[in-house]
């Protein structure tokens, strides 16, 4: 089961983001700006998590979201 699958079938919150959050870890290349980049690890930091944890949360919020 899928991203689109979980969605199709109507899935709570909680479903989709135990989904999201599960699987294999894989690297990524992004190119955002350098000011962005080190708002981001700052505002990381002041929640005590890691820059990756930030974006991480992010995207699974914005998928998770309803429109």
């Amino acid at each position: 089961m899928g991203y689109v699958d979980l969605i199709k079938a109507g899935a709570d919150d909680t479903d989709m983001k135990k989904y999201l959050s599960e699987g294999d870890q894989v690297a990524i290349t992004i190119r955002i700006p350098r000011n962005l980049r080190d708002a981001s690890k700052e505002a990381a930091a002041l929640r005590g998590i890691s820059f990756s944890a930030l974006i991480r949360q992010g995207m699974i919020q914005q998928l998770v979201e309803k429109e």
